[in-house]
Order: structure tokens, then C-alpha cells, then sequence
């Protein structure tokens, strides 16, 4: 091991500042050779205390720096001027393992006994690099997001232009026939009741989204620096969230409308249960709230014969509102049993329940019980799922208690018969 140069004399004082600096500090000689280094840059370099000292300056810097930087140095050392480094511009460090990290360097110089000596001080900045291009990949999402949002408005323009047709298409059919004159007007009157329910609710359930995705953008163009990243990030989440929320309405209403217009084909298939009902929950684990938990039992075998497309969407449903239903830490329990001719699947939840009077109104289209109307919903998820489950020759029953949960139970065929033959 070297020893420090005997030209430089230190002092108590002047060797407590140099070693409590919470920067890397290096001198060097003209030759390029450390003479000193803080206990800040040994640690920053992954040294051993002091056993920087004796070795070429060049070994921080990346060897395919080298030969350009042996000419800066020496350039430096006979016009030495206090100068910092770095700026507009990203400077590499290596550490003795060999790992490249970016540095911020300032150069100071001074003489000693007539020999001239460089000092630099060496700043890790790592975290404000990742910052910075965290900031840039946020930006390149929340432009993502506004096409995204461009084209859901599209969609909802598209679907409302469609239904406008298909109802002046009704009054003309009305119109042309005096026999059916009744029946269409009553078919008028639902439509009416559909389309001022429909736009009710969308313009209830589109506003608070929408709302909260123009105010988050706005306030991001505030925040420009750094220290406020994390409030970048809530903003980003908020918008994110909307936009999945405008999408899951829409995909009600395409879902609704496939199923009115007879669309829905039903495809069924053996598969395995439990591996399904697995991956489902998966999936929605990144919807539970802080401590709630799913958990799963099956009985029998678990291979089973239905349409998995539409008992997907009928569990992602049921298991979405027990979620959203059930409090903070609740467990949300949910059970398959295929027997030979037979598939049972119940879900229960320890959410604020049903109240008596709604639960005959539960699966209608558009109905929201009494004790959730502060809750975000369109009304429409119950009754997709009774008609899936009516489309895949099941029943679906439950049970609630105000504030003890609620139980769905679902059976269908376990083989083939009636319209899956």
C-alpha cells in the first residue's frame, strides 16, 4: 500500500472536515496518481479505507474513457482553474468491482512545497438520473392515457350514433304498421325508459371519471421538479383508474347490448376448475383493499364442461362486488364442488349486504339497491350475469343480511345436455 505523498501535511482539524464531507474528495499529483481520498470516496468507489491512495486516477473512470481523459488531465494540471464538470452533460464513475454509475464531478487546485496538485469532488447522482427518466417514461404514459381517452369517447360516440339509428329505425316500423300499433308503442315506451335511464345514469357515472382525468392533468403540468414526483404518481394512479372505470362501463353496455340483440354465442368446453378459478383470482388480487383476502376450496373433480368466457365474466363480476362491497381486512370466500351431473359455485362476502326490500328487484336492468347509491355502479352487472347464467342453462340464487354479506350460488350441468348438445 502507498502512503500519501509528503508534501501534504494534515492537520486534526483539516483531516475531521475532509473525512465528514458526505461527498467523495480526491487528490491527485500531476502524474494522475491519488495522494488522498475521504473515507466518502472510498465507499463511494467500493475501496478499501485508504487504499485508493498510490493508484492512477484513471482506474474511476471506464477504460474506454481513458485515453481522451490522460489528455484532459494533463491539459488541466498546466492551466489549472476551479471549474465544475458535468453540467448538460452525464460523466461515468466505475467502482473497483468494475460497476459504472453517473457522477457529477467539480475540479479546485492548489500548490504545495511547488508542486502542483488537482482536488475533485465527486457527487453520485444515480437517484436524480432514475428520477429524470422516470419522468419522461410518466410523460410518454399520460400520452398513451389522452389516445386512450380519445378513443373511448370515439367508442361512446360510435355506440350512441348506433343506438340513435336503430330507435328512428323503431318509429318508422311503428309508423308503417297500424296492427302492431300497441305493441310498439309499449316497445317505444321501454326504449324511451331505457334510453332516459341510460342517460341518467351516464351522465352520473361518466361525470366524477371524467372529471377527476381533466383536474389530474392539470395538476401535473404543475408539479416540474423532482421532490414532487410522488404527487406525479398519486395524479398518474388517479387517471389510470378512471380510465379502466369508463372502460368497464362500456363494456357493460356492449355486453348488454349483444345480449339484447341475441349475439351471445355459447361455447362450451371441458376444463379444469381449479386451475381457472386460480388464475382468476390472480387477477383480481390487484383490486383487493388493504388486508382483504380471497380464499378457495374445491370438492370433487375439478374438471368441469360450460362456457369459460361467460362463467369468467359472471365470477368477475360477483367477485368484484364483494370487493368493492366488503370492508378493509374482510375475507372473501368462494367454493366450487363438480359432482357427475353438476357444478356448484358459491361466493360469499362480508360486505354491508342487501337490503329486504331490493333483493327482488336485484337482477333488473339498471337497478342499484337503497344502501349503495354512494357507491360507483352502473346497475347493469347483476343482470348480465342472470342472463349468462340463464344462457348456460344454470340458476343463480343468493342470500344477504344487511352488514353480515351477501352469497351467491351458481349451478349448471356438469355435461352435455339441453342447447350445449
Amino acid at each position: 500500500m502507498h502512503q500519501p505523498d509528503s508534501t501534504l501535511n494534515r492537520d486534526i482539524r483539516f483531516e475531521a472536515l475532509f473525512n465528514s464531507a458526505s461527498l467523495g474528495i480526491i487528490v491527485v499529483n500531476k502524474k494522475g496518481t491519488i495522494v488522498l481520498a475521504n473515507h466518502f470516496a472510498h465507499k463511494l468507489f467500493a475501496y478499501p479505507e485508504n487504499s485508493m491512495v498510490g493508484e492512477m486516477l484513471e482506474k474511476l473512470i471506464p477504460t474506454r474513457y481513458h485515453h481522451k481523459h490522460v489528455g484532459y488531465r494533463e491539459g488541466y494540471t498546466h492551466d489549472p482553474k476551479a471549474r465544475g464538470m458535468g453540467i448538460g452533460m452525464t460523466l461515468s464513475a466505475v467502482t473497483k468491482e468494475g460497476n459504472e454509475f453517473p457522477v457529477e464531478v467539480s475540479l479546485g487546485h492548489f500548490k504545495e512545497k511547488d508542486e502542483q496538485f488537482v482536488l475533485a469532488y465527486v457527487a453520485d447522482i444515480t437517484k436524480r438520473k432514475q428520477n429524470e427518466e422516470q419522468i419522461i417514461n410518466q410523460k410518454a404514459d399520460l400520452e398513451l392515457i389522452n389516445d386512450e381517452i380519445k378513443k373511448l369517447n370515439a367508442s361512446l360516440e360510435a355506440k350512441v350514433n348506433s343506438r340513435t339509428i336503430e330507435l328512428q329505425s323503431t318509429l318508422s316500423a311503428l309508423e308503417a304498421s297500424k296492427e302492431e300499433l300497441t305493441l310498439s308503442l309499449e316497445k317505444e315506451k321501454e326504449v324511451n325508459d331505457l334510453k332516459s335511464r341510460f342517460v341518467s345514469m351516464a351522465s352520473h357515472e361518466f361525470r366524477t371519471p371524467l372529471s377527476t382525468i381533466l383536474s389530474s392533468i392539470s395538476l401535473l403540468a404543475k408539479y416540474s421538479t423532482t421532490e414532487e414526483q410522488p404527487k406525479r404518481d398519486r395524479h398518474i394512479e388517479r387517471i389510470k383508474s378512471s380510465v379502466k372505470t369508463l372502460t368497464d362501463i362500456l363494456n357493460e353496455f356492449l355486453s348488454l347490448g349483444k345480449i339484447e340483440e341475441g349475439k351471445v354465442e355459447v361455447t362450451p368446453e371441458s376444463f379444469d376448475m381449479t386451475e381457472f378459478i386460480s388464475a382468476l383470482i390472480n387477477e383480481m388480487n390487484v383490486l383487493l383493499k388493504p388486508e382483504q383476502n380471497i380464499q378457495y376450496n374445491h370438492i370433487g373433480t375439478p374438471i368441469t364442461f360450460c362456457d369459460s368466457n361467460l362463467l369468467k365474466h359472471v365470477i368477475v363480476n360477483l367477485l368484484s362486488n364483494a370487493i368493492k362491497f366488503s370492508p378493509e381486512k374482510a375475507v372473501i370466500n368462494i367454493e366450487t364442488k363438480i359432482q357427475e351431473n353438476m357444478t356448484t359455485l358459491s361466493i360469499n362476502d362480508q360486505g354491508i349486504g342487501i337490503p329486504k326490500s331490493d333483493q327482488v328487484h336485484l337482477f333488473e336492468r339498471f337497478f342499484r339497491a337503497s344502501n349503495v347509491t354512494n357507491i360507483q355502479g352502473t346497475g347493469l352487472g347483476l343482470h348480465i350475469v342472470g342472463r349468462y347464467v340463464e344462457l348456460m342453462n344454470g340458476t343463480i340464487q343468493y342470500y344477504s343480511e344487511l352488514e353480515k354479506g351477501s352469497t351467491f350460488t351458481i349451478q349448471f350441468p356438469s355435461k352435455i345436455i339441453n342447447n350445449f348438445e
